[in-house]
């Protein structure tokens, strides 16, 4: 609780639905710097939350997460995806997004490509600066 009281990026990681205060102080610590990541997803793939590659013959097959790299971080952004994707079943037009996916997709591969998602925000956050804003409440089509 000290250490995130006295970081501002953990502070700020914090506001991310789905990312609390273990999210953030984990982020936070075990990222050392980042802007060695070119971007969002190089810092996803270092988690390990992208799709295995299985290419063969000019043919680009994506398959499930390649689960190389930071077990703890990847676990406390699914678990987060969990808890963000429960409340999406609660107040489905809050999270329009999720709400769509949802109807297409099995709960546990929606919470990875949530947790993916959290975890470019964070490199955004982290690398550029500002505070997260939550995207505007879209009409529905």
């Amino acid at each position: 609780m000290v250490q995130h009281r006295l970081n501002e990026a953990s502070k700020r990681l914090e506001s991310i639905p789905g990312i609390g205060l273990i999210g953030a102080t984990a982020i936070v610590a075990t990222v050392p710097d980042p802007k060695v990541f070119r971007s969002g997803r190089d810092l996803a793939a270092w988690i390990g939350l992208v799709p295995r590659e299985d290419s063969t013959g000019g043919k680009q097959k994506l398959g499930p997460i390649s689960k190389q790299g930071n077990q703890y971080l990847r676990r406390i952004l699914v678990v987060g995806a969990h808890a963000v994707l429960k409340r999406a079943r609660q107040q489905p037009e809050r999270y329009l997004w999720l709400t769509r996916l949802l109807a297409r997709k099995p709960f546990r591969v929606v919470a990875v490509a949530l947790a993916n998602k959290m975890a470019r925000i964070s490199w955004a956050l982290l690398a550029k600066g500002g505070t997260y804003r939550a995207p505007a409440l879209t009409a529905a089509m």
